[in-house]
C-alpha cells in the first residue's frame, strides 16, 4: 500500500469511531474547553505510554483505540479553538462530521507537505517516539494555554493539536497496515 492509501484506512477507522460516537452522545464534547481537550489527549497519551511500558492492560483495551482517541480529540481541539467551547450542545452530528472532514483534511495536506520534506522518516521511528513527541506537544501546549495562547515565536495550539494528530496517524499506519507493536 501507498502511505496515501495506508492514511485513507486509518483515517477512515478514526472517523468511523467519531461518527458513530456522534450518533451516540451527539456532540456533548462542545462544552469542553480546549484546555480540557489537552487533558483528554494527555491521557490518551499517557495511557499508551504505560500500556508500552508495562506490557499489560487492566481493561483489555489496547494502543491503538488510544491513538484514533488522540486523533478525535485533536480534531475537537481544533474545532473548539475556532468556535470556542459551548454553553450546551449547539451542533448536530452531521455538522460536526462535517467540520471533522474539513480538519482531517487540513491535517492531511500539512503530513504530506512534511512528509515530503522529511522524506518519509516517520517509517524509520519507533512507535514509542510518536508518544514521546505527542506528550512534549502536550507539554508545550499546556505552556501555551497558560500563556493564554500567546507565543514569541513559536507555532500555535493548533499546529500542536495538528502534529499529534499526524504523530498519532504514524502510529495508527505502523499498528494497523503494517502490524508492529
Amino acid at each position: 500500500m501507498t502511505t496515501n492509501e495506508e492514511l485513507k484506512e486509518v483515517v477512515k477507522l478514526c472517523r468511523d469511531v467519531y461518527v458513530k460516537k456522534a450518533e451516540d452522545y451527539g456532540a456533548s464534547w462542545r462544552i469542553m474547553r480546549p484546555t480540557t481537550v489537552t487533558d483528554q489527549i494527555y491521557i490518551k497519551a499517557n495511557r499508551i505510554r504505560t500500556l508500552q511500558t508495562t506490557g499489560t492492560s487492566a481493561v483489555g483495551e489496547g494502543i491503538l483505540p488510544e491513538f484514533i482517541g488522540i486523533v478525535n480529540y485533536g480534531i475537537m481541539g481544533l474545532i473548539q479553538l475556532k468556535y470556542g467551547a459551548a454553553e450546551k450542545v449547539d451542533m448536530d452530528a452531521k455538522k460536526v462530521t462535517a467540520l471533522y472532514d474539513e480538519y482531517i483534511q487540513k491535517c492531511l495536506d500539512l503530513l504530506s507537505k512534511k512528509n515530503q520534506d522529511y522524506d518519509e522518516v516517520w517509517r524509520s521511528m519507533r512507535i514509542s517516539s510518536y508518544v514521546d513527541l505527542i506528550l512534549m506537544k502536550i507539554a508545550r501546549t499546556k505552556s501555551i494555554e497558560d500563556h493564554n495562547g500567546k507565543t514569541l515565536i513559536s507555532e500555535g495550539i493548533d499546529a500542536n493539536y495538528m502534529d499529534m494528530i499526524n504523530y498519532s496517524l504514524f502510529g495508527l499506519i505502523k499498528l494497523h497496515c503494517e502490524g508492529q507493536e
